[in-house]
Order: C-alpha cells, then structure tokens, then sequence
C-alpha cells in the first residue's frame, strides 16, 4: 500500500537551514528561521523561565497526566493579558494546545464539526494555515491581505471578500504581527472589521500568536477585543512559543468565547474529545513554566522587561532598514511601520538567489525576512548586496 504514496516536495525553510548551516563565509546572514535572535544571534532562554524551571524542578512531585485539557492554571492565567479589559463575564475558556499550530489544527476541528465548511483568510499567510485548514476538510477562500510591491496593506480586498461570505462563514484574522508581513490593521480598521463580521455573522478565528512582539500587550490586543466586544462567538489561538522563547516546548492554547456562559461545557467536551484525538494529552513543562511566571509578581516583571527588549531592538532594526528608503523596487521605508518579526521584500527568485549565492544573505523564497537576523554591523553588508542584485 505504501507504494501508492508519491514523495512529498521538502520544506523549503528546512533546505535554507542546511544551506546556511554549509556556508563557510563569516559575513552570511540568516534572514530565514524564524526565531527571535539577540543581536549575537542566539535565541536565549528568558531568565524569567530559567528561574520557572528551578521550581519546577524543585517542587514538582508527579509526572502524570493533566487531562486533555493541560494545565488550566496555565489556561486561565494567560486570559487577564490577552483579553485586557474586556469582560466576557463568564463566556469565554480554553484549553492548553501543543503550540499555536495545535490551537489552529484543534479550532479547524471545532469549525467543522459545528457545521462550518467555508473560511476566508488573507494571503500571503503563515503557510501552514492554509494546510491545516485544507487537511479538516474547509475550503479556504482566500483575498489579498497586502500588496507586496507596494508594501500597502489592501483594506479593499479584505471588505470585497467579507462582502462576498455568507453567514456561518469563518474568517481567520491575525491578531497582530502579521506573518509574514508585518503589516497589521489600525484601530479604525479594527473596528470595521468587527462591525462587519458581527452583521454578516460569520465566525471569527483570530490567530494571536505574536501578542506582545508589535507594541506591547494592550496595543497588540486591540484587534481581538474590538471583535470579540461585537460578536456572540469566536475562537483564539494563542501561542507562548514567541512571547515567552519556549518554541520547542510548544505552548500554547485555543480560546472560545460563547454566546452564554452555559454553552461553555458543552464546548469544552467537544474540544476535549477533538483533542484526545489528536494528541491525546499536550506536553506539561513549558506551560508550567509559563504558569509559575505568571504566578509570581517578580518573575512577571523580570518576563516583561525581556519582552520589551526583545520589542526594542526589532523596532531599532525596523527603523535602521527604513533608513535607507527604497532600493530599487524594494521599499524598505515601509519596512520600518510594520511590526513583529517579519516582512516580505519585493525581490524576484532570482535576486533572492544572488544574494545567496554571491552575499550570503538567506532568506524565504517568497522574500520573508526574518527581522531579527538583522544586527547593526550586518545591515550595510545587506544593503550593499541588496543595491547589487536590484541594479
């Protein structure tokens, strides 16, 4: 039977890794993982975590299980910061996920299984939405979220795309720190976008897997808010992978908010049963650790200010980018509005391989940055081999 299977292309981002990992050149630049990285290139462990995991450590006395639910310490301690001062009064809870990929796959499920079969989201996206959404089964509509060329964010198409769905419809939205392209929605456009969905009545799936990374929890949260203050129903996704450094703990957690506190067990049953069968149970140790700082009055201030450093110096490398203005066709003034880890330059595969091949400067095909690749002494050596390969 195994013979009837046909070889899959490999990742793309993968193959980008090895490649990087084989450059023997000092001056290579690793624009493509993408992970937070210090201006020495390393994704550091929070301090804030490390003095977690000594407890954990210290104080754990079992290893069994939590239940499909995870650890709801870790659950509900994250709601106070994601949901700011809206009051769901009761009608909103979730579960912990492996991830903000297992948030997107077990809310794909849970759309499904309530009987939603369309979904409209933005492109270019996080590749792996279109995937999970198309492995359950819902058909993806798609508009364009921006206009790479002209780095403009396309409001017009987002409002032809939510006139053309119908009710009981899902739009996914990214909550803030669009990836891959850093472009998010202001506050006006924000609340456009609830007005709509809530009087077309199409069910939101808001994608909150950067909160905190753009400008700070409360900003960051705007969008979420203004949605959920309208509508009776929608999902988060929500990922602690990026916010707190845990990616390869895979933390993260699925949110719904009902239309009446009753309804939530029932939600909660069926999002137990999809999970069982999923993952059966998520892994402990990095929401523990989450939970343990967000617990602690100290390590919640020692969490922050990491955070907020981690938010400065991509905002520093935001601005020297946009420095330079434009070169050639690639706008890299727009670069420095954009939030987040990511943008996507206007490049052609073919400069984006002489980059690589005569700079070493690694990046997506579809021309994604990694925004934290970037340290103040490699920036000229990119602008020089960006000015070369755009001549």
């Amino acid at each position: 039977m195994l013979e009837q299977l046909k070889a899959q292309p490999a990742d793309a981002l993968l193959a980008l890794i090895k490649l990087y990992a084989a450059d023997e050149r000092a001056e290579k630049i690793d624009l493509g993982v993408g992970v937070y990285r210090t201006a020495d290139g390393a994704t550091p462990v929070f301090a804030a975590i490390k003095a977690a995991e000594a407890r954990l450590l210290a104080d754990q006395n079992s290893k069994s299980y939590l239940g499909p639910e995870g650890d709801m310490g870790f659950v509900r301690a994250i709601m106070p910061w994601m949901l700011g001062d809206f009051d769901p009064a009761g009608r909103i809870d979730g579960l912990q996920t492996p991830g903000g990929t297992g948030a997107v796959r077990l809310a794909a499920d849970l759309l499904l299984k309530a009987g939603v079969r369309r979904i409209w989201m933005g492109t270019p996206s996080w590749p792996n939405h279109v995937q999970i959404l198309n492995a359950v089964g819902l058909a993806c509509e798609t508009f364009r979220h921006m206009d790479v060329a002209t780095q403009r964010l396309d409001f017009n198409a987002l409002e032809a795309a939510l006139d053309k769905a119908e009710a009981g419809d899902a739009v996914l939205l990214h909550g803030c720190c669009h990836n891959p392209t850093g472009a998010d929605y202001s506050e006006t456009q924000w609340d456009e976008i609830a007005e709509t969905v809530a009087a077309k009545r199409l069910f939101p799936l808001i994608d909150l897997a950067y909160h905190g990374l753009g400008h700070g929890f409360e900003a960051d949260g705007y969008g979420l808010r203004a949605v959920l203050s309208r509508v009776p129903e929608a999902l988060i996704a929500y990922s602690c992978d990026k916010n707190f450094g845990l990616y390869r703990e895979r933390v993260g957690a699925l949110y719904v908010m009902t239309e009446s506190p009753a309804q939530q067990a029932s939600v909660q049953s069926n999002l137990a049963a999809l999970a069982r069968a999923n993952w059966s149970m998520p892994p402990d140790h990095g929401a523990a650790s989450v939970r343990i700082v967000l617990e602690d009055e100290g390590l919640t201030k020692i969490w922050l200010d990491e955070l907020a450093s981690m938010r400065a110096r991509m905002r520093g490398v935001r601005d020297a980018l946009a420095a330079h203005q434009a070169i050639g066709s690639v706008n890299l003034a727009a670069v420095g509005q954009q939030n987040g880890l990511f943008s996507v330059l206007q490049l052609t595969s073919e400069q984006i391989a002489a980059l690589r091949a005569d700079y070493g400067v690694y990046m997506a095909g579809s021309g994604r940055i990694n925004i934290a690749g970037f340290t103040d002494a490699n920036i000229p050596h990119f602008i020089e081999g960006l000015r070369a390969v755009t001549a």
